[in-house]
Formats: structure tokens, C-alpha cells, sequence
């Protein structure tokens, strides 16, 4: 009898009803308005309970909760009490001191901010620990797709060595549009501003930036590794043209902006010596690999563990509504009082190393003359880089003609130094565009 009293009692607590958790929205851009949208529709679970913007009074919308406050005060949207935070503000400044003031108070916080993740995630972090609430920010890495749950909780046995792939949706629209149209680099990054892929100053994106911070990101999550995101070396895809893609079909390849880290663990005996290699920026990948058929706006990681070995997370990674599903699917987490795993502390790092071995395609475009190749081969040789294969499309002026030579597997920091060498030459029309050449397992990183 006892025992039948007390699984009632079991199970009553577990149908009790919690109450709706308060959340406060900051930042009512695209994000945050679909963000609303979402949580209006969630009346049990959640309660909007205010949204704080600059330029609040301007962004009421009728079809917000009469109850909800909107506010450009910090201290006012806290006054009422809140259980979430949730931060779409972007940028460091005030994004991440409004944070640290949310969990100091101890509320806990949602964001899907790359920047302050990337700047100062580990000690937020902590800060949530100390005043027992929690800091989530799937939202902050490829979109929709929840790569960070999945590396937390689902790869958690495994002791992941690298993760690589495609983190930035307006790069990947880019850079299909100009794979399957032709169309010139200026025209697709019209196209995708005028879609609301990209801001009216792409620059993050464009520059690799954006994806350099999610990097930095992943590689904390996924490898334990914590580094300053501006350590991780950039490339901008803005020298990609439409016949780069014709070189690169001939290759059978196609062209992605890439993100890859890997862990290096080095030494022998005592405390081994942790390192980073890191890069972000256009590459040639082979089209039978999943890296290329990541398409549109679509964003692709892809980890590999020493035990379980490669893993890919694919779905859409630009726009207000995966980031939305993201950023809701966390305040669900905290509202039905759902913990984090506890995960060990990272090994910190100054120094990132973007020292890839990898083969390389490099484009000249040069006023022809006989010797043009002799001269190229001979430098190559002083660096003691070897040529794969030389391609020429034809129909081009001579003063202006473009073609490529491939080049056997070399450290990155080998071909840098051999193309400054090559630019001294005075046949160049425009600088070479080097690219690396990454197989289905990303580049190898060098010893």
C-alpha cells in the first residue's frame, strides 16, 4: 500500500505543471522577430516577457502580447524578473555586458552572438556556474543545425581530433551561384544582399570573419581547445572568379569557402604540448565529397573522432528562422530544466598555426611570352615544390591570359614563400590566386 502511495505521489510530481519561464528578447532584428514569432506560439512552456531594443519604440509590433514591455533600458526589462536572457543583439558592445549582468543576477542566458562566444565564452561560462544559472549559444554556429548539442552529448565518448566545413551561408550562396550561373562575384553578392543573405557590408563574411569566429567556437566545443579567434588566419573569396570553377571541374573539384582546426598533441612523456591549426577561406574540394554538395545558404560540419571517425551535421545556416529554431530549442532546454553536460575545462592557447599540407591550384594571368612556364617551374624548384599538372583554357587575349598549375602536396608556408618569389616577375596582369586542394579528410595537418 505504501509502495502504491508513493509511485502516486511520483507521479503526480512529474505531471505537475511548471510555470511558463519568463524570457527576455534583446535585439528585435531578423532574428528576434522570429525568434517572438516562435515564442508566442509556446503560451506553457515560456512567457515573452519583454523585448529590449534601441529603437523599441519605433519596432512595436500589434501582434506582440499587449503584456510584453518593450524597452531600451537594460535595467527596466530585468526589473519585471526573467528566467532567460536571450541576447540577438550581436557584436560585443553592449551584447556582452548586458550578458554578464543577466548571469550575475542569475538568469540564465541564451545567445546566438559568434563574436562574444569566440571572445569570452569559457569565462562566461563560468560566470553562469558561480551564480547557478546557464549560458547556451547553439544558435551561434551553423544556424538551424545543432552541432553543438550533438558534439556535447552524442559524441561525448569519442575524442574528437578536427572539425571542418562550411560555416557561413552567404559565402556557400556566393559561391554556388557563381559554380552553376557564372555569374561574377560582384553580381552574387548583390543577389544574396538583396535575398538578406548579406549585409550591406559583407565584410565579415566575404573576408572570413564570421566563419572564423564560429571556428573558434567549434574548436572549444569539439576539441577543447580555447583561441583567440583573431589567431585563426583568414582568406577572403572575393579573388574567386566564374573560370576558377571551370579549372576546378577539370580537376573534379569545385570551390567552397572551408573552415578546418585540428588538434595537435605533441611530445612524449610528462605533459604533452597542445597546439591549434586553424584557417578559414576558399578551397578546392573534390565533388564526390559532402563538402560540395553543400549548396545555397546551406551550412555543413563535419568532425572527426579517433574512435568514431567522421561525423557531419548539415542544414540551413542563414536566416532568421534556423537561427530562431536554435535559439528557442535552448530557452525549451532551460525551461524544462534540462543541465548541460559538464564538460572538462579547455587547454588555452595564444598561437594557432595555419601551416597546412595540402596540394595546391594556383591561376597567373600574364601578358604571354615565351619562357613564362620555365621561369614559374625554376622558382617552384628552389622551394622544392613539385608540379602536378599545367592547364590552359583557350580564347584568351595575350595580354591578359589566365592558366593553372597544380602542385603536388606542400606546407602552406611553403607555397606563401614561393609565390612571393613569383611575384617579382613582371608578366603578371593580376597577383596568382592559390588555393588548397582538400581531400574528403580536409587537409593533413603537418608535424
Amino acid at each position: 500500500m505504501m509502495d502504491a502511495v508513493a509511485q502516486q505521489q511520483n507521479t503526480s510530481s512529474r505531471g505537475a505543471r511548471r510555470a511558463p519561464a519568463r524570457v527576455i528578447l534583446a535585439g528585435y532584428g531578423t532574428v528576434g522577430r522570429s525568434v517572438a514569432a516562435v515564442l508566442q506560439g509556446l503560451p506553457r512552456e515560456v512567457q515573452l516577457v519583454a523585448i529590449l531594443d534601441r529603437r523599441a519604440a519605433m519596432k512595436r509590433a500589434g501582434w506582440i502580447d499587449d503584456r510584453v514591455v518593450w524597452t531600451d533600458s537594460l535595467e527596466e526589462a530585468l526589473a519585471g524578473g526573467a528566467d532567460v536572457f536571450v541576447e540577438l543583439i550581436g557584436g560585443l558592445d553592449p551584447a556582452e555586458r548586458w550578458i554578464r549582468e543577466a548571469l550575475t543576477r542569475g538568469v540564465s542566458v541564451v545567445t546566438a552572438n559568434k563574436q562574444v562566444i569566440a571572445h569570452a565564452g569559457p569565462a562566461l561560462l563560468a560566470l553562469a556556474g558561480s551564480h547557478g544559472c546557464q549560458l547556451r549559444f547553439e544558435g551561434s554556429v551553423a544556424g538551424g543545425v545543432p552541432v553543438i548539442r550533438a558534439i556535447e552529448s552524442g559524441l561525448a565518448g569519442d575524442r574528437l581530433v578536427q572539425v571542418a566545413g562550411i560555416l557561413n551561408g552567404t559565402c556557400n550562396y556566393i559561391l554556388t551561384r557563381m559554380e552553376r550561373e557564372g555569374a561574377e562575384f560582384g553580381a552574387a553578392l548583390k543577389e544574396a544582399q538583396a535575398l538578406g543573405f548579406a549585409e550591406a557590408d559583407p565584410t565579415q563574411d566575404i573576408e572570413g570573419g564570421d566563419a572564423r569566429a564560429k571556428l573558434a567556437i567549434l574548436a572549444l566545443v569539439a576539441l577543447g581547445v580555447q583561441a583567440p579567434a583573431a589567431a585563426i588566419r583568414t582568406s577572403s573569396i572575393a579573388s574567386v572568379t566564374p573560370l576558377d570553377f571551370q579549372y576546378a571541374r577539370r580537376l573534379g573539384c569545385t570551390i567552397r569557402q572551408v573552415a578546418i582546426a585540428v588538434r595537435r598533441q605533441d611530445g612524449e612523456g610528462g605533459t604533452p604540448e597542445v597546439g591549434l591549426q586553424a584557417a578559414v577561406g576558399p578551397a578546392l574540394v573534390p565533388l564526390d565529397s559532402p563538402l560540395a554538395r553543400v549548396n545555397g545558404s546551406e551550412n555543413l560540419v563535419t568532425v572527426k573522432g579517433r574512435f568514431g571517425g567522421e561525423t557531419s551535421f548539415g542544414g540551413r545556416g542563414a536566416g532568421g528562422d534556423p537561427t530562431a529554431v536554435a535559439v528557442v530549442s535552448d530557452v525549451l532546454g532551460i525551461a524544462r530544466g534540462a543541465r548541460p553536460p559538464m564538460v572538462p575545462r579547455p587547454d588555452v592557447i595564444d598561437q594557432v598555426s595555419s601551416d597546412f599540407t595540402a596540394p595546391f591550384y594556383v591561376r597567373f594571368t600574364v601578358a604571354d611570352r615565351p619562357g613564362i612556364i620555365a621561369a614559374l617551374a625554376t622558382v617552384l624548384a628552389k622551394h622544392s615544390i613539385n608540379i602536378d599538372a599545367i592547364l590552359q583554357e583557350p580564347g584568351f587575349p595575350a595580354d591578359a591570359r589566365p592558366f593553372v598549375i597544380s602542385l603536388e602536396a606542400t606546407p602552406a608556408s611553403t607555397i606563401q614563400a614561393a609565390l612571393q618569389a613569383l611575384s617579382a616577375f613582371d608578366f603578371h596582369v593580376a597577383p596568382p590566386v592559390a588555393l588548397p586542394v582538400l581531400g574528403s579528410a580536409a587537409a593533413e595537418a603537418t608535424a
